[in-house]
């Protein structure tokens, strides 16, 4: 192919970097099996039933191990995963089959297929896991089969993987010395694919609509930064690519973050394990802005125990002794349905009983959660604050604080995800201490766009000029309500030039995964107040997130000097 020939696609990039390299796609997926085949010849209902537990009890099996083995985002979405393999409703649906004569392959088939259009039906969060379903079913049926399940093409060069989306359980398995980048024509900013990508430092781009024409082995340039994909790369973006080569190594983060006056903006970790609190503390992270609680729920058909939970949070707390550790309790519901608390027949799970809501409908669990946190908290140093999810009212931030005061617990938050809570962020902080404002929530809500829709991934930024107002109407609340301090630990934290905003916009301290804590500590060393306050105005006053991304960038030199 020509220069001339040469393709331009346009995405969302949601991972610094920019490379070169051969593509290769996704292989197809399984191919189905006959509609209704009978049960083969030669066995009998009991048995294909049995073989079809056992093929679906060894995926489960198999994910939770892989599950075990990995930390942080990529060991949430495989334990989420494992959860929807081991679904009771979906098995006892396909033996129904099985026992009406089905093959095994196609009963799962089947059943599978009316889960994933149930879900797809009822939209947002929920449309997610239909792809978790169809993921699920053809491990299955690859189970059933003997062959390899679908998954990420062998090579024996690293490769740019170009596929529609990932399936959860693929893009936590990613191998970073074979993957150069991620290319999809769908998903969105806050897609399992991003997100993953970001922790594991693989430049990507989303919602690149287009590329599903691609073809294994043609050379592909991947910008992260701007989202730009280009077939049979020219010489600026052979350039560019170099350039990203010959890029200044980021320094280790020294465990201070700070402006270049020397103005600390502590720098805490995003963590969902103990494994997860002992690596953020190795890579210098400053504390825990957001601990993931769901971690100790998923997998489960009933509530862990005290005990239980008391061992999981304590491995969290010790590994920041005399250090902060935020603790979000349960956010349950949405896309983390959970078979003892969430109703997953709500018909919009986004806008329903979710997070801080579900006490309300399972009065007790909310309860015994901060009793756990406030047991674990007693057995180590750490400094334990504590905030809900899905906070809209002060009213239920005030029952909310009442709730963690009687654990024992002297520090209670809300998360600021709502649009509600950050324009009643003054009456709202009135009743508690501390707010953290959750960015990937609050944006998909200003925006009204499901993060998870490639067609509206560019409403789903961060950068977007609504969302940055509202974080700072957050802020002038909570200084109103007595200065109360206000944190951030959604993905836009990650982000250095974001990061900047953020604190000029008054952002006391800044959540992320440990492998951010470089960059961004790097950037906002770079910086005194004034100028970043300058860089948040800039970006308030921005029409759209593709504009404040530009502006800001463009005064951030230590951004093309580290490849950021």
């Amino acid at each position: 192919m020509s220069r001339e020939e040469s393709r331009e696609f346009q995405g969302v990039g949601v991972s610094a970097g920019r490379v070169i390299g051969p593509v290769r796609r996704m292989p197809e997926p399984l191919a189905a099996p006959a509609d209704g085949a009978p049960l083969p010849e030669g066995t009998t209902a009991e048995s294909e039933a049995e073989r079809l537990g056992e093929a679906t009890a060894a995926v489960a099996a198999g994910l939770k191990a892989r599950a075990a083995a990995a930390t942080g985002d990529a060991q949430a979405v495989l334990k989420a995963t494992a959860l929807m393999a081991g679904d009771r409703t979906l098995l006892k649906s396909a033996i129904a089959l099985v026992q009406s004569g089905t093959s095994a392959e196609s009963a799962i088939w089947e059943a599978a297929d009316a889960v994933a259009t149930q879900l797809g039906a009822l939209g947002g969060y929920m449309a997610e896991r239909a792809t978790d379903v169809l993921d699920v079913r053809a491990r299955i049926v690859a189970q059933l089969r003997g062959v390899p399940a679908p998954g990420i093409p062998d090579s024996d060069e690293p490769f740019v993987l170009a596929a529609v989306d990932l399936a959860p359980a693929d893009t936590a398995t990613l191998d970073p010395s074979k993957v150069l980048a991620l290319v999809t024509s769908e998903g969105g900013p806050q897609s399992h694919t991003a997100i993953i990508a970001r922790s594991l430092g693989l430049p990507a781009v989303v919602a690149a609509a287009g590329t599903g024409s691609l073809v294994d082995g043609e050379l592909l340039f991947v910008d992260g930064i701007t989202g730009q994909v280009v077939q049979n790369p020219g010489p600026a973006e052979r350039d560019l690519a170099l350039a990203y080569t010959q890029r200044q190594p980021l320094p280790d983060f020294d465990g201070r973050g700070r402006l270049a006056d020397g103005t600390a903006v502590p720098l805490l970790a995003n963590v969902g394990s103990g494994v997860d609190a002992q690596a953020a503390a190795a890579a210098g992270a400053e504390g825990v802005g957001l601990l993931r609680t769901e971690f100790c729920f998923l997998g489960r058909d009933a509530e862990p125990t005290a005990e239980e939970q008391v061992e999981a949070y304590r491995a969290v707390f010790e590994a920041f002794a005399g250090k902060k550790v935020v603790v979000r309790t349960l956010d349950a519901g949405a896309d983390k349905p959970l078979p003892f608390l969430t109703d997953t027949s709500e018909p919009n799970p986004a806008l329903g009983v979710r997070g801080y809501r579900t006490d309300a409908t399972v009065p007790g669990v909310l309860a015994r959660q901060l009793a756990a946190i406030a047991e674990a908290a007693k057995q180590t140093a750490a400094e334990v604050w504590v905030m809900a999810p899905m906070i809209s009212t002060p009213a239920e931030a005030a029952d909310f604080d009442a709730m963690v005061r009687e654990a024992g617990l002297s520090t209670a938050g809300v998360m600021v995800e709502v649009p509600s809570a950050a324009v009643l962020a003054e009456p709202i902080l009135g009743a508690c201490d501390f707010a953290s404002i959750g960015t990937n929530d609050l944006t998909q809500y200003t925006m009204a766009a499901d993060r998870q829709l490639g067609t509206l991934a560019a409403f789903n930024d961060p950068w977007q000029p609504a969302v940055l107002h509202l974080v700072q109407a957050t802020v002038r609340g909570a200084q109103a309500a007595g200065n109360k301090p206000v944190g951030v630990c959604g993905e836009a934290a990650a982000d250095p030039a974001l990061a900047v905003v953020l604190v000029g916009l008054g952002v006391a301290t800044l959540s992320m995964n440990k492998r951010a804590l470089p960059a961004v500590a790097r950037v906002l060393g770079s910086v005194d107040p004034e100028k970043a306050q300058r860089l948040a105005r800039l970006a308030l006053g921005a029409s759209h997130a593709a504009e404040a991304r530009s502006l800001v960038r463009a005064e951030l030199p230590e951004l093309e000097l580290f490849g950021l």
